[in-house]
């Protein structure tokens, strides 16, 4: 009978052990809300460069056709109001002030205020080139931006397509409630389609890299580009590529933007379980 009983209580045990293994794999809603908290972050940082790139693509096709006076030119970037102006210093070094004034709407409905800063060393198609970026008063969709981002033209890969570096340093979001999260991330994103001609929206890039920060709540993550993201300028989202998140002591767990689709909707997962969320340019605050 000792046997019996022995033999049931390991049976017993060793079933609540797998049981308390199976519920760390549990996906939890800080695991979702730090997902969707990483796609608007994203969101929030791709724009930066987008509006980066612009000017730069502007401005390099400014000096080839301009050879006046270079000081304190102004010119208007692919969006709907802010005014850029451009002031040419010793050497190649420019400083572009981007300024989206109290408030912008731009073509898709995201709020712009405040100024983005970008000085530049060099052209932008020229290998070694580089700029740095950092904000006065801007705000996203509502949400602060502070940091410095720099970007760095890395010359060709061995597919022929151009790569440029970007990492940011010091990235913080400032929410209204006085929450913050904080982010630091070095990622390389190369030009599939669309770097060659002066038409934007055809552009297509991959992203890898890491990131890691602080989420909403307080909890420090890492984030690594598994598969990488690839992006369309036409889309509001990335159509493919996964992240995995690592925070505490908790299994990773992957955010999948799916298969090639232009659309909303992502995955996160971890272990057997699986969530579609729907990503959001706003933040969960504000909608």
């Amino acid at each position: 009978m000792k046997i019996k009983k022995l033999i049931f209580t390991a049976a017993t045990l060793g079933f609540i052990f797998a049981s308390c293994e199976k519920s760390n794999d549990n996906l939890s809603p800080d695991d979702i809300n730090l997902a969707d908290d990483d796609a608007v972050a994203d969101v929030i940082f791709d724009d930066i460069f987008i509006t980066a790139d612009n000017a730069l693509s502007l401005l390099d096709n400014f000096e080839k056709s301009y050879s006046g006076s270079k000081s304190g030119e102004v010119m208007i970037v692919a969006d709907s109001c802010p005014v850029v102006s451009v002031t040419f210093v010793e050497g190649t070094g420019k400083i572009i002030t981007v300024d989206y004034g109290d408030e912008c709407e731009g073509f898709y409905g995201q709020t712009r205020s405040g100024r983005i800063i970008i000085t530049v060393d060099g052209r932008r198609r020229v290998e070694g080139s580089s700029h740095s970026v950092v904000f006065e008063n801007y705000f996203f969709n509502g949400i602060g931006v502070e940091g410095t981002r720099v970007s760095t033209n890395e010359g060709l890969n061995d597919n022929q397509n151009i790569v440029f570096s970007f990492s940011l340093t010091g990235g913080r979001l400032l929410f209204p409630d006085g929450k913050t999260a904080e982010r630091e991330f070095y990622r390389e994103r190369e030009w599939i389609a669309g770097y060659d001609t002066f038409n934007p929206w055809d552009d297509e890039v991959f992203v890898t890299g890491n990131a890691s920060g602080l989420s909403i709540s307080g909890e420090a993550f890492e984030s690594t580009i598994v598969a990488p993201l690839h992006r369309k300028r036409i889309c509001p989202f990335p159509v493919s590529g996964i992240i995995e998140f690592t925070r505490g002591q908790q299994e990773p767990f992957t955010l999948d933007y799916g298969d090639g689709e232009c659309d909303e909707y992502a995955t996160v997962q971890r272990g057997d379980e699986t969530r579609e969320i729907i990503l959001k340019k706003k933040h969960r605050l504000f909608r």
